[in-house]
């Protein structure tokens, strides 16, 4: 079975072309009896520059979009198709389609600028077991996010570290399907720090989807404007956003790291 992995900001994915998989996909993440990976994106191409995916996460979950995942795979058709700057990828995700620029090729570095849909922002509450109630935002950037300003620089919410607060309110009862989570620092008015736990992963270096929610959420709460630098620990991406019935716009890196052959069975 051929593959391809490619990166974004530390999430890594694999592109599979046919229907999705979930026992392939558990398979072929596995980091040391697999090809090892966040999660497989499968692609059913209908034309050079269109297509469309499914995700399915490491833990065999369906998810319904990743913006760096559909980020690497746009930047695998356009490497594909000999892009240039200018052209677009259009990919249609369960979350609907998603339209992928390229703002610039470099052998196999991609800068991918992709319009991510219009995201809904309320204020949400949880309380959870230990007895913290912890205030944030309620996040639709085509999946759930929950996401949480903090004031510290390590992260942490009223003294809990953010990991175990993330897994705590990913699995909460008031997230039947689950939940990903963001925890957003402020640095200054066009750049803010995150933390991710994502939902069906755990917690990661970078989310496509979770960059925007936390910036979306930043920006809803005027505590911070647009364009916006959004830095987790794989990297920095760039949103813009207008507000409240607008698209969120997502800039980001793809790298292409290897195709192959896997043997499955």
């Amino acid at each position: 079975m051929q593959f391809v992995k490619a990166d974004a900001c530390g999430n890594d994915f694999l592109i599979v072309e046919g229907k999705a998989d979930a026992a392939l996909a558990i398979a072929l993440c596995q980091r040391h009896t697999g090809v090892g990976a966040d999660g497989v994106e499968f692609l059913e191409k209908t034309g050079p520059h269109s297509g469309t995916i499914r995700l399915v996460n490491a833990d065999g979950s369906i998810a319904e979009i990743s913006g760096n995942g559909t980020r690497c795979v746009a930047a695998w058709m356009a490497h594909e198709s000999h892009a240039r700057p200018g052209d677009t990828i259009t990919l249609t995700t369960d979350a609907g389609a998603r339209a992928c620029r390229v703002v610039s090729a470099d052998g196999a570095k991609f800068l991918m600028a992709t319009g991510m849909g219009v995201p809904t922002v309320r204020h949400g509450m949880v309380k959870l077991p230990q007895g913290i109630t912890v205030e944030g935002s309620v996040v639709h950037t085509g999946n759930p996010h929950f996401v949480i300003e903090v004031q510290s620089g390590d992260f942490t919410v009223q003294g809990h570290d953010w990991r175990e607060i993330g897994k705590a309110i990913c699995f909460h009862p008031d997230f039947p399907a689950q939940t990903n989570v963001e925890f957003v620092h402020f640095i200054d008015t066009n750049t803010v720090a995150i933390r991710i736990y994502e939902r069906g992963v755990g917690p990661t270096t970078s989310s496509g989807t979770g960059t925007c929610a936390s910036a979306a959420a930043t920006i809803a709460a005027a505590r911070a404007a647009s364009p916006l630098r959004v830095i987790a620990e794989g990297g920095e991406q760039r949103v813009e956003w207008a507000g409240q019935g607008a698209e969120i716009t997502l800039t980001g890196p793809a790298e292409l790291i290897c195709q192959g052959e896997a043997f499955v069975g």
